[in-house]
């Protein structure tokens, strides 16, 4: 595969990953009792930290944006996502417990992000000359 292949997927992978993103915390604020009774979590009191997480998500995804409009022209802003989403890998992995979904979840985007944009810049460093 070409780089310009490895960056489709990444784009793509990405856009996944902001929708997932953006679905998941519009749905922990409208249905908050509902996501921590599923994945049996603690009720919290009040509310409004854990629709303030969910809120803080929509607003981390804009952050990834850039990253998957064009990732060679906004190459931190794609490096940086990657690191996000491991940082929350090793956020919630420290936490532990019932939590460990929310670094799982962040798992699942961010090894096939790491991956294909570490393929694309190996590629397209062997490409020029």
């Amino acid at each position: 595969m070409t780089d310009s292949s490895y960056l489709l997927w990444f784009r793509r992978v990405m856009w996944l990953g902001i929708t997932a993103n953006v679905a998941v915390a519009i749905f922990s604020i409208a249905k908050t009792d509902t996501v921590l009774e599923f994945l049996k979590l603690p009720q919290a009191e009040p509310l409004v930290w854990p629709r303030f997480a969910a809120f803080l998500l929509i607003l981390l995804s804009g952050f990834y944006v850039p990253a998957a409009i064009d990732p060679p022209r906004s190459l931190f802003a794609a490096v940086f996502a990657v690191v996000c989403r491991f940082g929350g890998v090793a956020f919630f992995s420290i936490t532990g417990g019932r939590y460990i979904v929310f670094g799982l979840f962040d798992l699942t985007f961010g090894l096939p992000e790491a991956i294909l944009l570490a393929l694309a810049f190996l590629t397209s460093r062997g490409t020029k000359k």
